[in-house]
């Protein structure tokens, strides 16, 4: 079968297409053929090397991927041959024709949801429903969504008000994503591509605070937003760093503020974003959350898709199609 096999830590071309081995369902496991493959931020990460590889290269790459199971292994049920579903890796090889995953990951998808929205809705609504149930908020909060224009952000961006939120501020990086972050539901934007963005958001406040933060940038970013945060309710929920490192805030720039930092991140964490799975491609299906894609490219441009994810360029989803 065609695969995409990372030869190597570095740059987009070590993601190299190859033929290899179809992968047998092990104990527990299920095989897909593969019909969408979700091109994963984190990926670019483990790709470059500022994230540690599960396993050292050469491997079949990726984590996520919707297409129709094909085989089941031993205690698998049988009569998940023949359905369509989405599925996580245990850390590797999802780019390619043909995919195992433990059985245990699999996810149905509801009738009408193609496997191209399946894959581009997947990892962000997962992670923006735990996010929005861990916040808690009581329908008079204002909030801050960074990146809310693409990948976790968009989805928080697009249900924060049906959780809670009474008013929605949101950072994009450039013009065109932050009409974007508009369209998803924001009621103002700041561009975070400047550095003094932390400013502009005190003056877009005027003397208002911010009750919860969605923070996914880190970095010294996080600590320039604290006195912007309500006294003794406020929160930060911490679950990315785009920046290249998480939120640089201390115990004590928290203890004298009377604030709370939520560290979204762990093995319970990730329990929870399984969980939310289903509940998430049932909203793609009925409407309430939108899939955003950007683009379907093959397989073959996996090497493409990082660039431009590192690039920061594409407005969604960039999905690989077999």
């Amino acid at each position: 079968m065609k695969a995409i096999v990372m030869t190597g830590i570095g740059a987009p071309e070590v993601l190299v297409v190859q033929d290899v081995a179809a992968p047998q369902p092990g104990p527990g496991e299920l095989v897909i053929r593969t019909e969408a493959i979700p091109v994963l931020f984190p990926e670019t990460k483990l790709r470059s090397g500022e994230f540690p590889v599960p396993v050292e290269p050469p491997l079949v790459f990726g984590f996520q991927a919707a297409g129709v199971v094909t085989e089941v292994g031993a205690d698998v049920d049988a009569t998940w041959v023949g359905r369509r579903v989405a599925v996580d890796t245990a850390g590797f090889g999802s780019y390619a024709e043909f995919v195992s995953a433990p059985a245990a990951s699999a996810t149905p998808l509801p009738t009408g949801l193609s496997s191209v929205d399946a894959a581009a809705v997947l990892m962000n609504g997962s992670v923006a429903l735990p996010l929005l149930e861990t916040a808690a908020l009581a329908g008079n909060e204002t909030v801050l969504i960074e990146a809310a224009a693409t990948g976790v952000g968009s989805s928080l961006t697009q249900l924060a008000k049906e959780f809670g939120a009474a008013r929605v501020i949101a950072t994009a990086g450039g013009p065109e994503k932050c009409a974007r972050a508009l369209e998803l539901g924001a009621d103002e934007v700041i561009d975070h591509n400047a550095q003094d963005w932390p400013i502009r958001l005190r003056e877009i406040l005027d003397g208002a605070t911010v009750d919860v933060v969605f923070d996914s940038i880190g970095g010294t970013s996080a600590l320039d937003l604290l006195d912007a945060i309500t006294p003794l309710r406020g929160r930060m929920l911490s679950y990315g760093w785009l920046s290249g490192a998480p939120a640089q805030v201390s115990a004590m720039d928290l203890i004298t503020r009377g604030l709370t930092l939520v560290g979204c991140a762990g093995p319970d964490w990730l329990a929870g974003v399984a969980r939310s799975r289903a509940a998430v491609l049932d909203r793609a299906a009925a409407g309430t959350l939108a899939p955003l894609v950007d683009s379907v490219l093959p397989l073959e441009e996996a090497a493409t898709a990082h660039r431009r994810i590192e690039e920061r360029s594409p407005l969604g989803k960039i999905v690989l199609r077999p």
